[in-house]
């Protein structure tokens, strides 16, 4: 709920700066109110009954990924469902979807065969990834390797295989670098551009240089405190501040104290989840834990990273805070289930099933 209330500031002051009607605080107040919905709807129930359903749930995203392509585009690319006003993005929800499949596939780990049960989790993985990358989104496409690589961790698999997934997935790079559209390749360039004193740069670099500058123009305590050090509207334009770059705004309005309290945030949903998934002894629940953990940090460690300048521009939202009501209500189900692990305790149907000291996969 601090979350969500940050993110009502933040998309509040970014139309302020903006001079607009606030209609997005108000659709995102809405889109709240709805998100706590659904953190009780799915903290509610035994979470173990998605466990027969986790692959159908994951079929129907990847169907949903598909069918987006026979939608027309917006602004270049084709990541909506569009019916008037409203608006549905596929790759929000597909992101817990990937998370029920893999927890589905790895809570029982085979005796025999671990390369196949590795293949199969990598394929889980790389489905929705190049679904997404064509959109084109290389922001959200690039969350699932980090999710993918904790919930194998977690289920056992040996730091010797996941070295050697490491080295496939580096190999991979120069394929991932190929198949980017120009201005994915751009973004990335751009955070190694250097820009003269006084100077504003073009193109992709504009965004990200703006958004630094609005960082910068809060100061230390925000402008909240300290007030607006500049009479120049145009010093504060950074377009889609509200959805992607609303991190920088916080930043402006409330400064160094508001972005840590953001970032302590999202340190204490991660670090709660990880121990909810300690605690649990039943793998589906520990394994859904786990990989809502790594999809938080995960994405506000990308989305902190670009907006500060620290990592290329990739178009990812910041979770719980940035506009959007498809994001809002998936990072919200998120959370409920992992509520509903920590409500259900888990039960083990062997000795030490779950264990990374206990026979891990050869």
């Amino acid at each position: 709920m601090l979350l969500m209330l940050a993110g009502l500031l933040g998309i509040d002051r970014s139309e302020d700066l903006a001079a607009g009607s606030g209609q997005f605080a108000r659709q995102q107040l809405v889109w709240a109110g709805l998100a706590l919905g659904a953190i009780i709807l799915t903290a509610l129930p035994d979470y173990r009954r998605l466990a027969p359903w986790s692959y159908a749930i994951f079929g129907l995203g990847l169907v949903l990924l598909m069918a987006v392509y026979w939608f027309p585009p917006v602004n270049g690319a084709q990541r909506w469902f569009r019916a008037g006003p409203a608006s549905f993005q596929p790759s929000e929800p597909i992101k817990v979807a990937f998370i029920l499949a893999l927890a589905r596939h790895l809570a029982w780990r085979p005796s025999a065969g671990w390369f196949g049960w590795l293949a199969i989790a990598l394929l889980v993985a790389l489905l929705p990834m190049l679904l997404i990358l064509r959109e084109p989104d290389l922001g959200t496409s690039l969350v699932f390797a980090p999710v993918l690589v904790a919930m194998l961790y977690v289920a056992g698999t040996r730091l010797a295989h996941l070295a050697m997934v490491a080295c496939c997935a580096a190999a991979l790079m120069p394929v991932l670098w190929s198949q980017m559209s120009h201005e994915q390749r751009s973004r990335v360039a751009s955070l190694f551009e250097q820009t003269a004193p006084g100077q504003r740069p073009a193109a992709d670099g504009y965004q990200l240089h703006q958004s630094k500058q609005l960082i910068a123009l809060g100061g230390v305590l925000g402008s909240y405190c300290s007030g607006e050090p500049s009479d120049d509207r145009t010093a504060y334009h950074l377009p889609e501040s509200h959805t992607d770059f609303v991190f920088s705004v916080l930043g402006e309005r409330y400064g160094w104290p508001g972005m840590a309290l953001v970032l302590a945030m999202f340190a204490l949903v991660a670090w709660r989840s990880i121990a909810i998934a300690e605690a649990t002894r039943e793998p589906f629940g520990r394994l859904i834990a786990t990989g809502v953990a790594a999809l938080f940090v995960t994405e506000a460690a990308i989305n902190t990273g670009m907006t500060t300048g620290l990592l290329p521009v990739t178009g990812l939202s910041l979770p719980l805070v940035s506009y959007g009501g498809s994001g809002m209500l998936a990072h919200a189900a998120a959370i409920g289930l992992v509520a509903s692990v920590a409500m259900h305790p888990g039960y083990e149907v062997a000795p030490a099933p779950f264990s990374r000291l206990a026979c891990p996969p050869r």
